[in-house]
């Protein structure tokens, strides 16, 4: 355990050596920091990554004790190898507690805000407050990346300071996608905007999903900022490969993805994909909805599963200390009119394994809400369980 007052001198004397680029919002966090990271090691530099999943330099994981130290492991790794920028994915538990104040950014990107955390935040009004921290902490010539889809966008450009650059992907920005194109072998993307030039007409990302196309235009805006060269910003999104448990592609027939999806936003942009790749065939989803935490969202789950798929397989996520069978209550209550048929199977594992059995070569399954987790917390118990191993598994 490295003392408090050794940390903050090893913080300060690493800080001045990198540039920092702050990514934060409620979905695509992870993957919009790890494609800015493909960038910079396509520009031909050392890449430092540190998101909720784990943290890399040089393509290395880097492993470390508390957060705090994991933190200052992975900065001064990355001054040792002369890394130039870190990609660092930014929660809003992180930016309440002070992490903008103490690690400042040089661009911060905002990716989208949708019905999350109210459970630790208490409000959607204070959960937007902490993301705004991340903006308020960007010095003069400081750059924000912002989503002009959403409003929240709006909000953050009022609180910035007026000499703070501001970049805007999306409809009507300086770097939005025409026209995207998702299927089993990746996502094409027509670029426009005022930026698109720079970056050729199209992008070709090998993984599949509308929302990697925001996520992309996002890294692009923030790669460009942070002064890497264009053809290698095409690169690096271009042979990105994903993040796991991001739409992770497990299986080909039936195509099988495992989706960290755990909020109405989520969920709906993963089966508008997951519909999309199918091509005509079905669209199972294998969910549930976490316990102990935010429950105004669970039948808001449930009307999307019901409209948006062929089969909804109902199980557990991480149900904690709730009944689980209450869980699943609550999120068929959404479940109104034609829709979906549901099938209802507590154990995660068997849940999964019924999809499979029942689906087609040409089906799409998606086991949504877990992603890279490889963990179940039931009761007070905590087991191993990882959902793509379990589709392994299973087609095995």
């Amino acid at each position: 355990m490295i003392e408090p007052s050794e940390l903050k001198r090893r913080f300060e004397a690493a800080r001045p050596l990198l540039r920092t680029c702050g990514v934060t919002g409620t979905n695509g966090k992870t993957t919009t920091t790890s494609m800015l990271a493909a960038c910079v090691a396509a520009a031909g530099h050392p890449s430092a990554l540190l998101t909720t999943v784990g943290a890399w330099v040089g393509g290395e994981r880097v492993h470390g004790g508390t957060a705090a130290e994991e933190f200052l492991a992975t900065v001064e790794r990355a001054v040792t190898l002369e890394a130039p920028i870190l990609a660092l994915e930014t929660t809003s538990k992180a930016l309440a507690a002070g992490l903008a104040t103490r690690w400042p950014p040089h661009v911060a990107v905002f990716t989208n805000l949708t019905r999350d955390h109210l459970d630790q935040h208490g409000s959607p009004e204070a959960y937007l407050a902490a993301k705004a921290q991340l903006f308020l902490a960007l010095p003069p010539d400081g750059t924000a990346v912002l989503y002009r889809d959403d409003p929240s966008s709006a909000l953050l450009d009022e609180v910035l300071a007026p000499d703070v650059t501001r970049r805007w992907f999306g409809k009507g920005g300086d770097l939005e996608a025409r026209r995207v194109e998702v299927g089993r072998t990746g996502t094409t993307i027509e670029l426009a905007g005022p930026r698109a030039a720079a970056f050729g007409t199209h992008l070709h990302l090998p993984i599949r999903g509308h929302v990697h196309a925001l996520n992309a235009l996002a890294a692009a805006l923030a790669a460009e900022a942070l002064e890497l060269p264009h053809d290698a910003i095409v690169r690096g999104l271009e042979s990105f490969p994903g993040v796991r448990g991001r739409f992770e592609l497990v299986a080909q027939r039936p195509f099988v993805v495992v989706d960290y999806a755990h909020t109405p936003d989520a969920l709906d942009g993963t089966l508008r994909s997951a519909r999309e790749i199918a091509e005509g065939g079905r669209v199972f989803v294998v969910f549930g909805c976490g316990g102990e935490r935010d429950q105004g969202k669970r039948p808001m789950m449930g009307a999307l599963a019901h409209a948006l798929a062929d089969v909804v397989v109902l199980t557990s996520d991480n149900p904690r200390r709730e009944d689980p069978a209450a869980i699943a209550r609550a999120v068929r209550e959404g479940a109104v009119g034609e829709g979906a048929r549901w099938l209802e199977e507590p154990d995660r594992r068997r849940a999964i394994a019924l999809a499979l059995e029942e689906a087609d070569p040409n089906d799409v399954v998606v086991v949504a809400g877990k992603g890279h987790e490889t963990t179940q917390t039931i009761g007070t118990e905590t087991r191993e369980l990882d959902d793509a191993a379990v589709v392994r598994e299973v087609l095995a």
